[in-house]
């Protein structure tokens, strides 16, 4: 229960930390990244998404899976510390209706059956695979570009999306990636929020939860900008501790008083 639902006139939180695709405020750069991946899938491409850490590339995600829908059967990895059968058994097995076998040659067949099935049907399979700076071995990167050798005379039959933190456009420059390097059609860098925007995206997410716009003064939204750099989550982070100190003083409106008090708390 929130303790300052009532106070504040919300329904839900409106600064959570969970990658809702609802709360995902697009600013001019997330707009562009949204649809430059949607372009992608369509496609059947391999496209390179970056950004600082708290930028909105999850987000983005959930935002991009919701908006194809039923075209599309993807397999999203969380957490690519994998080896090479770990990795093709997590995408078999979100391809696949059957358990994925153990060997690596029967995984790389049940993949291919199942992509061919899926083009059958009119659907593409995406493999999203996110924090890929975190990929530990270069084998896993080159079956990442092998898997755009299923293919058709006119088009592949799967797309694959990396996400990551900018040291991933760093690791990818060097030689030994220049095969997937190459066959990556689409780079796209999302930036922090700036200033006008962290001021939408604040009552861009208060409505959502049911609330009013206008919550956070001016000074406070500066505030903000200073102490998060327009990373979302930063800004989360400070919000939502700002409307509890807001509740704790009886406060209609969060200033920039509340953000100070409270940024010494959060060691920004």
């Amino acid at each position: 229960m929130l303790i300052y639902k009532d106070f504040y006139r919300l329904r839900e939180r409106p600064f959570s930390k969970t990658p809702d695709p609802r709360f995902l405020y697009l600013s001019k750069g997330h707009r562009e990244a949204l649809a430059r991946m949607q372009y992608v899938i369509e496609e059947r491409e391999i496209a390179l998404l970056t950004g600082e850490i708290g930028c909105g590339k999850t987000t983005i995600s959930r935002a991009l899976m919701d908006s194809m829908g039923d075209s599309c059967r993807f397999c999203f990895i969380v957490n690519p510390r994998l080896n090479t059968l770990e990795f093709l058994r997590t995408i078999a097995r979100a391809l696949l209706s059957t358990p994925p076998v153990e060997d690596k040659e029967g995984l790389l067949n049940q993949i291919a059956d199942a992509l061919f099935m899926f083009h059958n049907e009119g659907i593409c399979p995406v493999v999203i695979i996110d924090e890929a700076q975190l990929i530990p071995d270069n084998e896993i990167f080159d079956e990442i570009r092998l898997l755009t050798n299923y293919q058709l005379d006119d088009r592949n039959l799967l797309s694959v999306i990396l996400m990551g933190q900018p040291e991933l456009r760093n690791m990818l420059s060097s030689p030994v990636f220049e095969p997937l390097k190459q066959r990556i059609t689409m780079h796209y860098h999302l930036s922090p929020l700036g200033m006008d925007d962290i001021l939408d995206y604040l009552d861009y997410r208060l409505e959502v939860a049911g609330g009013l716009g206008g919550l956070f003064s001016p000074d406070a939204v500066q505030r903000i900008y200073e102490l998060s750099g327009g990373v979302p989550r930063r800004i989360n982070l400070i919000a939502t501790n700002a409307i509890l100190e807001g509740y704790g003083r009886d406060s209609a409106m969060i200033d920039a008083t509340i953000i100070d008090a409270i940024a010494s708390e959060l060691l920004l």
